[in-house]
């Protein structure tokens, strides 16, 4: 691991390109039995500079991680868009124990609950997901309740087209 991930920024279309995210998503998280529920309160024209691929990469391992630990009977996703690029993704998981919290984007860190089941993973997921973000002038964090889940939010900043004067 050399730390360092390629990037391809772009200039892109925060409500297109999450609608083709979700759109993707929702495929997948309906052939699982899992509802998702989406709400964009972005402007049409909001851009930001990104790697559409590696902002993927941290959708998919956001994602990835709730379905996982999903362990209700109902089982649903939110995913909201505020504020330009403030993404949030709600799940209704089991949620990450208070004293968890602080660390769960170290790299390797589990939760005693993760290291427990038969879930796998090497802990490293959350890590590469804060680094992308990081590297994009972004930032992220988590807020949880045990036994009512957990949401990720993070930021990217918006594009603005700077006047020359």
């Amino acid at each position: 691991d050399t730390n360092r991930i390629p990037y391809d920024f772009a200039k892109i279309n925060v409500c297109e390109y999450f609608k083709d995210c979700v759109e993707e998503i929702g495929l997948d998280l309906e052939a699982k039995g899992i509802g998702l529920s989406y709400f964009n309160y972005a402007t049409a024209d909001t851009m930001i500079i990104a790697d559409p691929e590696q902002l993927r990469r941290v959708i998919n391992n956001i994602i990835g991680n709730s379905v996982k630990y999903m362990n209700k009977t109902e089982k649903f996703i939110n995913i909201r868009i505020k504020d330009g690029c403030r993404v949030e993704i709600e799940d209704h998981g089991p949620g990450i124990p208070p004293e968890d919290l602080p660390y769960i984007f170290d790299r390797f860190y589990r939760t005693d609950a993760s290291r427990n089941s038969a879930t796998g993973g090497s802990g490293i997921g959350l890590s590469i997901v804060k680094k992308i973000i990081e590297d994009h002038g972004g930032k992220i964090w988590a807020t949880s309740k045990e036994n009512s889940g957990t949401t990720m939010y993070f930021v990217i900043r918006k594009y603005q087209e700077v006047a020359n004067e």
